[in-house]
């Protein structure tokens, strides 16, 4: 769950509903070869789907009793968020081998500084899986599936932005100073990407990667902080209806 804390209430904003807006920035790459590749269809596909294990957990959201808000992703319980991944991966496993590679490779990447012993097992767990796959796939190209990941990285963080900042405002510590840009996407000039925001509404790039102006539309629920204490926090989330915030992506123009 990605969270939201205001003074008086708490965003939600479930996992897989950040990664399909993550999925819809893919659509709208023109950048590189990607539109000819393929594997367009799968790295969509692992990009959409890369958070589905979270899908169940986000149904009932957990209460963290040490710091008196729900838990959201970052803080989430080690032990059982490395059960979510395993899960997810494993769906998206079922579909299409390499979009698990992908997904895969995402997750070891978070975890491999962990010094969790659940940390640890997960990312030994999810090597021997990478070995299954890399035996089964026909071809590999080593520097395209870097440039792949790439994009899942960039599509995710940018996602992020889009869900963990209230719209119009860029304070979440993660991305202050731009959206992280990896060396295997070669079409920008900077490590980072600035985003812009006009409005609450809109928010313009730089170096636009998109073939034309588009808009996301990410599903919230909007829960008062007095409605959890009366009613408490799975019945809060349950009973709220999503709500939805909209966003317009342009390119910035030069003055």
């Amino acid at each position: 769950m990605i969270i939201r804390e205001r003074e008086h209430d708490f965003i939600f904003i479930e996992q897989h509903n950040h990664a399909l807006v993550a999925g819809e920035l893919i659509k709208q790459w023109k950048m590189g070869a990607f539109n000819d590749s393929p594997l367009q269809e799968a790295v969509i596909f692992a990009i959409e789907q890369h958070d589905a294990g979270w899908i169940p957990a986000d149904k009932q959201p957990f209460w963290n009793d040490a710091k008196e808000m729900p838990y959201s992703f970052i803080d989430f319980p080690a032990p059982m968020k490395t059960l979510l991944y395993s899960h997810g991966i494993d769906q998206v496993q079922t579909t299409d081998l390499y979009a698990a590679l992908l997904c895969s490779e995402h997750y070891v990447r978070f975890l491999e500084q962990d010094g969790t012993e659940s940390g640890r097992n997960f990312v030994a767990q999810e090597k021997k899986r990478q070995e299954i796959i890399h035996s089964l796939l026909t071809s590999f190209d080593e520097e395209l599936f870097s440039y792949h990941y790439a994009l899942l990285q960039f599509c995710d963080n940018l996602s992020l932005f889009l869900c963990l900042n209230e719209p119009g405002e860029n304070s979440h510590p993660f991305f202050t100073k731009g959206i992280p840009l990896s060396s295997a996407l070669p079409h920008f000039s900077q490590e980072k990407m600035a985003v812009t925001w006009v409005n609450d509404e809109t928010m313009v790039i730089k170096e636009f990667p998109f073939n034309n102006p588009f808009s996301v539309t990410y599903d919230f629920k909007l829960i008062p902080k007095y409605q959890i204490r009366k009613n408490g926090l799975l019945n809060s989330y349950v009973e709220a209806p999503f709500k939805q915030t909209t966003i317009q992506i342009k390119e910035k123009q030069e003055s």
